[in-house]
């Protein structure tokens, strides 16, 4: 009987036009979203990427309250009057704080569809310079939000709602969510960036692959956009260490743009709105059967050189 319940609430969702990729107003027209790291590059690229989509909310997370929610939110509007930002600063890797944002999503919109988890701590660039202190913080950066919003944001994903009084507003009248987590390369294989780093992104990809028996039969998805070198106006110039000579940490000439053009099957670095066009597919019903999977946003490089810069 299970199997019969989750098929048709699917079919359901599949059918009804308010989850159509092919809409005219947006293949996002009226989704809520929630973005954290949502004033680091990748993560404003990630919002304006929703929204040119028709989503009828953003939350843009981060943890700290200093944070330009401001200025990113006028900036988006400027473009897309008809999409509310909504700044919120919140722990994310607080328990309470990530159900304290659902309870508020939920009570202001009666939906949630999207949420993406980008997140990243890099830590110390050796071996010998990380503490078991160290490890757990970026564990707790990199992999935490992902697993509270695996075990959380479902049940708020799976209310159906009626079309709400808010411009973009759309009726939900089925269960449907897309759990999205923006990690690294340096989830998929060794030797990339710092052990801890390396160590954590893997602890993230590991939330999106127990994610698809955890959601079976809720009409939730999650998958996991792995980035490769994205240019997000970082210099490593400076960063003369001898661990990068011991090969524990990418040397600073990785960004040089002739060596982008040699180990990059692109011979670039990637943009951080190339990231926000994944999230986007992967958001929208163009991704319907794809669940438990890993976009990698790299150039290539991947597959040319194991050995990349993850910003």
């Amino acid at each position: 009987m299970a199997e019969t319940n989750a098929s048709g609430k699917t079919q359901t969702q599949l059918d009804s036009e308010h989850f159509s990729p092919y809409r005219a107003d947006g293949k996002l027209y009226g989704f809520v979203c929630v973005v954290t790291g949502a004033t680091q590059p990748v993560g404003r690229a990630i919002v304006a990427e929703l929204a040119a989509h028709g989503a009828a909310c953003i939350y843009a997370c981060s943890h700290l309250p200093s944070e330009p929610y401001a200025e990113l939110a006028s900036t988006i509007n400027a473009a897309y009057p008809n999409t509310k930002v909504i700044g919120y600063p919140y722990k994310i890797t607080s328990e309470e704080d990530t159900l304290a944002l659902i309870d508020d999503v939920l009570n202001a919109w009666g939906r949630l569809d999207v949420w993406t988890s980008s997140t990243g701590l890099l830590g110390p660039p050796s071996i010998n310079q990380t503490g078991p202190r160290d490890l757990m913080s970026v564990f707790e950066t990199n992999a935490m939000p992902a697993f509270f919003a695996l075990k959380y944001a479902p049940a708020a994903m799976q209310k159906t709602a009626p079309k709400g009084s808010y411009p973009n507003a759309a009726p939900k009248d089925a269960p449907y969510g897309s759990i999205i987590v923006v990690t690294s390369v340096a989830g998929t294989y060794g030797g990339c960036w710092s052990p801890a780093f390396t160590m954590a992104s893997h602890a993230a990809l590991g939330v999106v692959r127990s994610g698809v028996l955890v959601l079976k039969g809720t009409g939730v998805r999650i998958n996991a956009i792995t980035a490769g070198q994205i240019d997000v106006g970082l210099d490593l110039s400076g960063s003369g260490m001898k661990e990068m000579q011991a090969g524990q940490f990418p040397p600073a000439s990785l960004q040089a743009a002739e060596t982008q053009k040699r180990t990059i099957g692109l011979e670039r670095a990637g943009r951080p709105e190339e990231v926000g066009r994944a999230v986007g597919f992967l958001a929208s019903g163009f991704s319907s059967y794809i669940t438990g999977s890993e976009i990698r946003v790299d150039g290539g490089a991947g597959v040319m050189n194991p050995l990349t810069v993850p910003v």
